[in-house]
């Protein structure tokens, strides 16, 4: 991979300095800074949302065939897969993740073009049954430009899961990174680039333009030539986008928080239950959407379930993402740091009981880092703050219950609606608990497992609308009927 220029966003199709402020990313391992770049301005997304515009109404990408339009999609997944390592280092130097994650997402995000690009040479329109004298066809076409703005915790898997549908439908993309971790995005931005340039393509389908979320952000949601929104974030913005989105008439999709109960089952292999508990929630140090953040055990198990897992957690290796030993990285930023103590603090004020961790590590090797200790509380009803507000964080709240009418009843109460985990021998209990529990998505025996191929979106506070699945191009194309009279006698009224 070329290597980033200190201060280059893409823009309109070209990379230069952004008209915004200065963006300094650094690394929360050790808070040394990797780089400063400068942010667009909203005059930047105006004339990369221009050039979008422009880019997706030429004939030479809007009137591409499917298989065409797929071997472009196959490129990026191929470029992609190609510069795993390159990617995967620079993720980590700026979101602190475990190398082992950041390849992942790397691979992840090749998967996705690739599937998406088979998606799209096997997606069919259809002929509907005729009622009359006609043919009536349903048909697709290119909706123009997306906006595509992301959150810090996987950015080029968030990245991949929006570009590759929107380029899909015959799109072009305002994608926005988010301020704390923009790196990984302009590099994918410059493999999408280099692969539209190979084909002879309009370079300006897509700009990768990073900054504030109050200028950037909303400089992409208030466009009028922006007609569709992808946003993956906090809740309170995606209310923002919402209504930004129904004064403009157009569609967004939003994945939004979430308060993830995991439940442990009387009869559950508890052995399973507690490594799938621990890596649910603390892998990615929580900075996950759909970390099991509500631990519930039943009654009958939970002090002997609990004294296990605290001990377990107590053993968690912390350390920067670049050794391989590490299983909790640094959080994000200090900044994000500081509010995941501070929410801590708040449950000890409420009476809850720091089981393990609740501070962050002692040591010369930390004292720079943006670190927080894999953290278990318990003592607090369903109630308080720290069980019912998202934190982002590696903080496992435990809860006990009686019978399954408890659990749900606890489980479901709560804004939120995103994520499950169920961990049971009993397979008929396993159905019911999924079917009751308001969750998006619902993992039994396992969590946080992921498919391009399968629907991920929330309930409630947790999101409007889903992402991935057969039909993930679909989400950034418009429906339009088509009738071909097949009478040759004139309308009757007519005459």
């Amino acid at each position: 991979m070329p290597r980033i220029p200190a201060d280059e966003i893409l823009i309109a199709g070209e990379f230069r300095r952004g008209a915004g402020g200065p963006i300094r990313t650094v690394n929360p391992a050790d808070g040394t800074l990797i780089t400063t770049v400068h942010a667009a301005s909203p005059a930047d997304v105006d004339e990369a949302a221009g050039a979008a515009a422009e880019a997706a109404a030429l004939h030479t990408w809007r009137d591409l065939l499917p298989h065409q339009r797929a071997r472009v999609l196959y490129r990026i997944g191929d470029l992609i897969e190609e510069h795993a390592a390159e990617l995967s280092a620079l993720q980590t130097a700026d979101t602190g993740k475990t190398l082992t994650e950041t390849r992942a997402l790397a691979l992840s995000a090749a998967g996705t073009f690739r599937y998406t690009a088979a998606a799209l040479e096997t997606a069919e329109e259809s002929l509907t049954p005729a009622r009359g004298p006609y043919i009536t066809m349903s048909v697709y076409e290119p909706i123009g430009v997306v906006g595509a703005i992301n959150p810090w915790n996987s950015p080029i898997a968030s990245d991949a899961q929006k570009v590759a549908p929107a380029l899909a439908g015959g799109n072009a993309v305002l994608l926005k990174p988010a301020e704390w971790t923009p790196l990984v995005s302009l590099a994918f931005g410059r493999l999408v680039h280099q692969a539209l340039t190979e084909a002879g393509l309009p370079t300006a389908l897509l700009s990768v333009l990073p900054g504030k979320g109050s200028v950037v952000g909303d400089a992409i949601v208030t466009h009028p030539l922006v007609r569709r929104i992808g946003f993956t974030g906090g809740t309170t913005t995606g209310r923002s986008i919402a209504h930004a989105a129904a004064g403009k008439l157009v569609p967004a999709s939003l994945e939004l928080g979430g308060k993830s109960p995991t439940i442990v089952r009387e009869d559950a292999d508890v052995e399973q239950a507690l490594a799938g508990v621990m890596f649910g929630v603390f892998s990615s140090s929580g900075q996950s959407c759909i970390a099991g953040s509500r631990l519930f055990v039943h009654r009958s198990l939970y002090d002997s379930f609990l004294g296990e897992l605290v001990e377990r957690v107590g053993k968690l290796r912390v350390g920067p993402g670049t050794d391989p030993g590490t299983q909790v990285a640094p959080l994000v930023h200090h900044r994000h740091r500081d509010a995941v103590a501070a929410y801590v603090d708040l449950a000890r004020a409420e009476g809850g009981r720091v089981l393990c961790g609740g501070t962050v590590p002692e040591g010369p090797e930390y004292s720079a880092g943006a670190y927080y200790l894999p953290t278990v509380i318990d003592h607090l009803p369903n109630s308080a703050r720290i069980c019912q507000e998202e934190i982002f964080g590696p903080v496992l709240v435990a809860l006990p219950y009686d019978d399954e009418d408890d659990l749900v009843r606890q489980a479901n109460d709560s804004v939120y609606g995103l994520a499950c985990g169920i961990w049971t021998r009993d397979a008929r209990a396993a159905w019911r608990l999924a079917r009751r529990i308001d969750a998006g998505t619902v993992w039994i025996n396992t969590y946080k497992q992921f498919s391009i191929s399968t629907p991920f979106g929330g309930m409630k506070d947790s999101g409007l609308g889903t992402e991935k699945g057969r039909d993930l191009i679909r989400a950034y194309q418009r429906q339009k009927s088509l009738y071909w009279g097949t009478d040759a006698t004139p309308l009757p009224w007519a005459n």
